[in-house]
């Protein structure tokens, strides 16, 4: 505001004002860009000002396409055949995860999902594996999708496990989960190498390049995309959101 009134009172400053920009002659163009350069030199606070506003439009466009994205691509978020779905699988609010198992923000905020399973017995929870950080977590991902179409039954069970090593996990290392389950790993071994596997990963990347999704663990809820590790109250206020249209129900 400050910055339009310095401009306005430049060009009234300078005898009369032209019906347009275009007709100021070279020294009235002059004078005002001076004034208007020593205003800015007196008042650099304004420049921070404006940029601070440019960047809110910038996050506010980012933000009203994301949604967007979200929404056209809401059927494939919730409802693919190639996810992993826990919690109530019949609940009425859908949070989706994109999670990698060797983040460790994903470790971290772990804690937090199983509170949110906890307090919304309504809560639908799918799981987008999305293997951002190398081929270890590829691996992991492979095995990982191969439980859920072998035993979708024990799939909570073994990405519980899996995702509450301390250490950096790769193939070897979720097989040697799947041997502690008792499950048939021959079977889960043969279910890695089918089609499925990959093209569940590829979706993932694609659903993840749409939605603009950064880094993991990244989610989505009632239309909003959260990228990071946003914390239990953050998602827990979107559920409500989508429960009772208010962050506090």
């Amino acid at each position: 505001m400050r910055l339009k009134t310095a401009l306005l009172a430049a060009a009234f400053a300078v005898l009369a004002v032209p019906a347009s920009a275009d007709e100021f002659n070279p020294a009235q163009k002059a004078e005002i860009e001076t004034m208007i350069r020593s205003y800015l030199l007196e008042n650099p606070e304004v420049l921070e000002e404006a940029f601070g506003k440019l960047q809110d439009k910038r996050r506010e466009a980012e933000s009203a396409a994301q949604r967007q994205a979200v929404s056209e691509n809401q059927n494939t978020l919730e409802n693919s055949s190639r996810q992993a779905v826990i919690g109530n699988p019949e609940g009425d609010v859908t949070l989706v995860e994109f999670f990698d198992y060797n983040c460790g923000y994903c470790r971290h905020a772990n804690s937090d999902l199983q509170k949110l399973i906890e307090e919304n017995p309504n809560l639908r929870v799918v799981l987008k594996e999305f293997p951002v950080l190398g081929p270890p977590s590829v691996e992991a991902a492979q095995v990982s999708i191969a439980v859920n179409t072998v035993a979708p039954d024990r799939y909570a069970e073994f990405h519980d496990k899996l995702i509450s090593s301390e250490n950096r996990v790769d193939g070897a290392a979720a097989l040697a989960i799947v041997d502690e389950m008792e499950l048939d790993r021959a079977a889960i071994e043969k279910a890695m190498d089918a089609d499925n596997v990959q093209t569940t990963i590829e979706e993932v990347y694609d659903l993840a390049n749409s939605l603009n999704l950064t880094g993991t663990p990244s989610y989505v809820v009632a239309g909003n995309a959260y990228v990071g590790a946003v914390g239990f109250d953050t998602l827990q206020a979107s559920i409500n959101e989508a429960t009772c249209g208010e962050t506090s129900c």
